[in-house]
């Protein structure tokens, strides 16, 4: 669905953010973006949102090049969520929100209202339908922005690092809403820091470091590689609990690594305590 072909990105100052970056992003993957801060992993979604313009190389949609689309243009194929969710949220009430984006693309009044009737639905935001967004809490509000994507009906979602700031229930209502659209069938882009959410949900990790691609396999394959820790990555709080038990004889089998995983995720991240009691 998109390929990217040998893209580079500065800015004026021509401190080159984005070197020689090549990949094919497929329908229905899960695809999670990883690397430090300043790695660039957000300037590469914003090129695949047209939201910049490469300065070398060609980015192409279903084999067009995306070059003279607009934002507006891509919008009708990629929901892009920004990480604060404050940035593109601007109407009075929740419904009106999600209902913008449909109403943009020029679809009917009936669609309109059942595209967003689904979209809150999906997000668990009925009971608020009529509220400000204002008062909505952190993790609603990222809800929100995944709901007005969803009312555009894209094929593709772009989401920047949007458990952020959320606590564990919050990130789990929000992934099981990514987890529904990638079994409808949607293409998800993910950039997370979150080591345990890429483990539990990547199909395929991309990993950059200094602006350059450097990984781009499964997170099985980036968990044993060697240069992990140097791109400013660590092992998921599962894989560090399933070695720890290991010396007491506990192996990981398939019937407990869910336990281990849910664990994991409902820690949002945190490693396990390193304190000398059992």
């Amino acid at each position: 669905m998109l390929e990217l072909r040998s893209v580079d990105f500065y800015y004026q100052s021509h401190t080159k953010v984005l070197s020689s970056i090549s990949l094919s992003i497929q329908q229905g993957e899960f695809l999670v973006i990883a690397g430090r801060n300043g790695s660039g992993k957000t300037t590469l979604t914003r090129l695949l949102m047209a939201l910049k313009k490469p300065v070398g190389g060609d980015i192409l949609f279903q084999g067009k090049n995306i070059q003279p689309c607009t934002p507006a243009d891509m919008a009708r194929h990629i929901g892009y969520v920004f990480q604060n969710p404050d940035r593109q949220i601007f109407h009075d009430t929740v419904f009106s929100e999600v209902s913008y984006g449909p109403e943009q693309l020029g679809y009917s009044s009936d669609d309109v209202t059942a595209f967003v009737h689904q979209a809150l639905t999906a997000t668990d935001l009925d009971d608020v339908a009529d509220t400000s967004p204002a008062i909505l809490s952190r993790g609603q509000k990222q809800r929100l922005a995944i709901a007005s994507a969803m009312a555009m009906q894209p094929k593709i979602f772009i989401l920047d690092e949007p458990t952020s700031g959320q606590d564990a229930k919050q990130r789990q209502q929000l992934l099981a809403v990514l987890k529904d659209l990638h079994q409808q069938g949607k293409t998800i882009i993910l950039i997370t820091h979150d080591m345990d959410i890429l483990a539990a949900y990547a199909q395929r990790v991309i990993v950059m470091s200094g602006g350059f691609k450097v990984f781009d396999g499964t997170s099985e394959q980036l968990f044993t590689h060697d240069e992990l820790e140097r791109w400013g990555l660590s092992r998921p709080t599962a894989l560090t609990i399933s070695q720890a038990l290991s010396p007491y004889g506990i192996q990981t089998t398939a019937a407990i690594q869910p336990l281990i995983q849910s664990l994991s995720l409902h820690l949002g991240g945190r490693k396990p305590c390193k304190c000398s009691h059992p």
